[in-house]
């Protein structure tokens, strides 16, 4: 798929796969507006991108997006850029660890205003546009963790099952627009998504952001909805498939006990 010359919109830029996607865009030709919470992380990144590719204009957009409203004000800075979205990437994404009992109610439903409420709400504001000039792109970031439920990671888990329906209808409402919708599910990847949990599980097996981002610009050549990063992750998803629910439920709630 050819990117050079277009604008892409990344959340989550400042680090990890939201980063990694911005780097290959870059290199790809593509003009970026990169939106995140911290500013001087997000400068940083500008200053890197414009030096190694002088032809691309890279904006900054500074947002915390777990807060509601916050995607009409970052589609106003856009259009104060100037800037028409071609390519909109929703990468940003945060997950609570332990039993639900014991967390505050603020952080979770940040949690899924983030996760969900924003996702959609910047995909309402940018997609239609795409689908008038017969053209663009529309990834989501979901997870492993939206096939099967999630003890330990419960919103979280219910979160990314949202996130994959929701694209994947997208996919097929979308079918002849010329725009293409993935969801992106990465399995575990070295992040900082395990520091903002405050706790360390998955440790086995993880992929590095430039992975998963390779995977997920193969797949845009393709045609399918949905693609799963790595082998190991395919299979261990595909398993709510044949397994008994309360199985899954107990290998689950394993996987994602603290080491």
């Amino acid at each position: 798929m050819e990117f050079s010359n277009t604008t892409a919109l990344v959340t989550g830029a400042s680090g990890g796969i939201g980063e990694e996607f911005a780097v290959q865009l870059a290199r790809r030709g593509a003009h970026l507006v990169l939106v995140a919470r911290r500013a001087e992380k997000l400068e940083a990144l500008r200053q890197t991108l414009t030096a190694r590719h002088p032809g691309i204009v890279v904006d900054i957009v500074t947002a915390d997006l777990s807060v509601p409203g916050s995607g009409a004000d970052v589609e106003a800075q856009v259009r104060t850029l100037g800037r028409s979205i071609d390519v909109l990437i929703n990468n940003a994404g945060i997950g609570l660890h332990g039993k639900f009992v014991d967390q505050e109610p603020d952080p979770n439903a940040a949690q899924i205003q983030l996760n969900c409420g924003t996702l959609v709400d910047l995909t309402a504001r940018f997609l239609p546009a795409m689908a008038e000039r017969r053209q663009g792109v529309v990834l989501n970031v979901a997870s492993t963790a939206a096939f099967q439920p999630t003890p330990g990671m419960a919103v979280y888990g219910a979160t990314k099952a949202f996130v994959l329906s929701y694209t994947e209808a997208l996919w097929q409402e979308c079918r002849g627009t010329g725009v293409k919708i993935l969801a992106l599910c990465p399995g575990a990847t070295e992040t900082e998504f395990f520091d903002r949990t405050g706790e360390q599980f998955l440790t086995d097996g993880r992929q590095s952001a430039a992975q998963v981002v390779d995977n997920a610009f193969s797949a845009l050549d393709k045609s399918d909805p949905t693609v799963i990063s790595g082998f190991r992750n395919a299979l261990l998803a595909s398993g709510y498939r044949i397994a008994p629910r309360k199985l899954l439920l107990a290998v689950s709630e394993r996987m994602l006990k603290s080491t």
